[in-house]
């Protein structure tokens, strides 16, 4: 599946960076607070345009949009403004080191990051780590995860993953090389998965699979299960998702945010955040297909007020 884009964010256009500064400074002064107008302006813009809007808040009101925001705003609702102010690479480096700062590691974020991004942008989210926090990315990482799961999100962070277009001869001989690593083997050489899943491009693993399928009768998510568990599981079964439908992946990833007791609100917001500009449209789409359920109708059940309200909006859904 080529890379798909039904975005639900849009750039406002026209484009006036001084008329939305100005209406984000008339929400917040004085008395009370214009949620409706915090969200109309955030949702009506893109990420680079909410950019240049914080940029032109500070020239014209000599005041900080993020502070003031602080100021006015409260709970998830403060979280997911804040968010949208990010580039989406900032956002993604500050969100792997929320996932391994302090006891614990949520190695579902780092494996949502670091195993759907492409070459570019974990390059870049290196580089805005490395400013942000003066510390290596990929050390950080290997210090806080051990074992193989430690070497899948090494070698992911380490932006090789090839560009080439699938090649059959060598699709046919991966497949056989999975097969004899797994299905084949006493035990599973996981060093062999991950030379494979870690640097062939998506469109090359798409054909693997297939000629995997064919080889052992079965798909290769049904070997990956039964040869692997935990964290590591996840990640490559993370990777064969993603290489075969991207959207139904993020669909899954949103549905367990939400699902159960409790929401787990940062990753519902990453999630919306981060895929709006790109394949929210599709996202939904799957969400319906998989659960029988609109997305809109899950934001609703599991959150409230403005913070429901700006989701809404994020997914096209007001």
């Amino acid at each position: 599946m080529a890379a798909s884009y039904k975005p639900t964010v849009f750039p406002a256009t026209p484009f006036n960076a001084e008329d939305a500064a100005g209406k984000l400074r008339k929400a917040m002064k004085g008395l009370g607070t214009d949620e409706a107008a915090i969200i109309d302006v955030f949702r009506s813009h893109s990420n680079e345009q909410r950019v240049q809007i914080e940029r032109q808040f500070k020239t014209n009101y000599g005041k900080d949009l993020r502070a003031d925001l602080k100021s006015e705003l409260g709970g998830r609702f403060e979280d997911v403004v804040l968010a949208l102010l990010d580039t989406p690479r900032i956002y993604d480096a500050k969100q792997i080191k929320q996932a391994i700062k302090g006891a614990g590691t949520d190695e579902a974020t780092l494996i949502e990051i670091l195993c759907t991004r492409s070459n570019a942008e974990i390059n870049e989210i290196k580089k805005h780590y490395k400013t942000l926090f003066k510390s290596d990315l990929e050390k950080d990482i290997a210090s806080d995860t051990s074992g193989h799961f430690k070497r899948l999100l090494v070698a992911q962070s380490a932006a090789n993953r090839s560009d080439a277009p699938p090649d059959t001869a060598l699709a046919q001989q991966d497949a056989q090389d999975l097969y004899k690593a797994g299905e084949k083997k006493a035990g599973t050489d996981e060093a062999e998965f991950n030379r494979i899943l870690c640097a062939r491009s998506f469109a090359h693993l798409r054909e693997v699979f297939n000629f995997y399928q064919a080889l052992a009768g079965k798909p290769l998510e049904k070997s990956i299960k039964g040869e692997t568990s935990g964290y590591l599981e996840d990640g490559y079964l993370a990777i064969v998702k993603v290489a075969t439908n991207t959207p139904a992946f993020f669909a899954e990833r949103i549905y367990h945010s939400m699902k159960g007791a409790g929401t787990k609100d940062e990753a519902l917001i990453r999630l919306v955040v981060s895929r709006s500009e790109i394949d929210m449209g599709l996202i939904k789409e799957e969400f319906q297909k998989m659960y029988g359920k609109t997305l809109a109708s899950f934001i609703k059940g599991d959150c409230s007020g403005d913070y429901k309200k700006m989701l809404l909006a994020l997914i096209g859904d007001i």
